[in-house]
């Protein structure tokens, strides 16, 4: 059995597909990737699959160039031809699921999160939303990673109630993210946000907080750890991050292809993001390893965190709440930060295992 895997990056079918990639191939199937080539392509190539170039702007909006992505996705599913296409990122599953419908090939979306469109009004809003449904009429299946996405999804009439499936985010490997031992307060509380070096999600609010928080109590530590993102219109450019560096408000850690030294070194992983996400990984990550965390109180961030027992939620582009957040927990004692971190990893356990959503994959085939 042939089946397709396609997103905007190989990147994000690497790191966050993994286990459904090795569970697919053990099944005896062929794996396709349909992606741009990346510096994680190799590490698809070595899993097993078989990558085919996708070139694409993932934040283009061009008329020609967008019907040119298109037509590259017809092409190779014309080709291909597999037995179901797996699809991920707003213009992956928009794209193939127009392709799969003109073909009459089972195709199966997972949405994401929604991305700015969704966040503003105007043409760009109706014409994603527009295709949005011409996409989603004869899928199998539309998985969601949050109950509010699924609801905007249903309100405006995107997609049939009965094709949608709810799952816990991308799920995560509780073996190989295991719980780990909160380090000591002795030298400090160290404080971690993983992500793209984006606006949105919220990393100029964390230097903000930092700088006021290291004002009062220098040993407190601020660290930082992303790829940089320069094609993105929410890009923040390195010579901020060096600046931030350079005055001692955060440690920029750069680019890590294996994040668990990082979270096992920090006593908690903060993420203020007010972009519009799906559920984001890394708060998953950061729950199975023992990891209390601090996010924002918006769809896809607080369906992981259980407000005052695993983590702290605070307003989103609120520099004050998150402020306070911070200081509250660098304020806890030892045993309270480790006791958040053991529910949080009791949490993972019972509803983030990646096995629930690579069974919900498996069952697909069967469908």
């Amino acid at each position: 059995m042939r089946i397709i895997l396609t997103a905007n990056t190989c990147f994000k079918i690497a790191n966050f597909r993994a286990g459904l990639v090795g569970a697919l191939i053990a099944r005896g199937c062929e794996v396709v990737v349909l992606a741009p080539t990346d510096s994680h392509s190799a590490r698809l190539t070595a899993m097993g699959c078989r990558v085919l170039d996708l070139p694409m702007d993932r934040n283009g909006t061009a008329p020609l160039a967008e019907l040119g992505v298109l037509w590259r996705i017809f092409t190779a599913l014309r080709r291909e031809r597999p037995a179901i296409v797996f699809g991920y990122t707003i213009k992956n599953n928009i794209y193939a699921g127009l392709a799969c419908r003109w073909l009459g090939i089972p195709f199966v979306p997972n949405v994401t999160g929604l991305g700015p469109a969704f966040n503003q009004t105007g043409m760009l809003n109706r014409i994603v939303r527009l295709l949005y449904r011409l996409a989603f009429v004869r899928v199998r299946a539309v998985f969601f990673q949050n109950p509010e996405d699924r609801a905007v999804f249903l309100g405006a009439g995107l997609v049939d109630a009965s094709r949608t499936r709810l799952l816990p985010g991308s799920g995560v490997d509780l073996a190989r993210f295991d719980a780990r031992p909160m380090p000591p307060d002795a030298q400090g509380v160290i404080f971690l946000l993983v992500a793209r070096l984006l606006w949105d999600k919220g990393i100029g609010l964390y230097a903000d907080a930092a700088r006021a928080l290291r004002a009062k109590n220098p040993t407190l530590r601020f660290q930082l750890l992303g790829p940089p993102d320069p094609a993105s219109s929410s890009s923040i450019p390195m010579a901020h991050i060096d600046d931030w560096v350079a005055e001692g408000a955060i440690e920029y850690l750069g680019q890590m292809q294996d994040v668990r030294p990082a979270l096992a070194a920090a006593h908690c992983i903060v993420l203020p993001s007010w972009y519009r996400e799906g559920t984001p990984r890394v708060l998953l990550e950061a729950a199975a390893m023992a990891r209390p965390v601090i996010t924002t109180d918006r769809p896809g961030c607080r369906d992981a965190v259980l407000d005052g027992q695993t983590g702290l939620l605070c307003a989103a582009q609120d520099l004050e709440a998150l402020t306070d957040a911070l200081a509250r927990f660098a304020a806890m004692p030892a045993q309270a930060k480790a006791a958040m971190g053991r529910q949080a990893r009791a949490k993972a356990e019972a509803e983030f295992d990646e096995a629930t959503v690579i069974k919900a994959y498996i069952d697909q085939l069967r469908a």
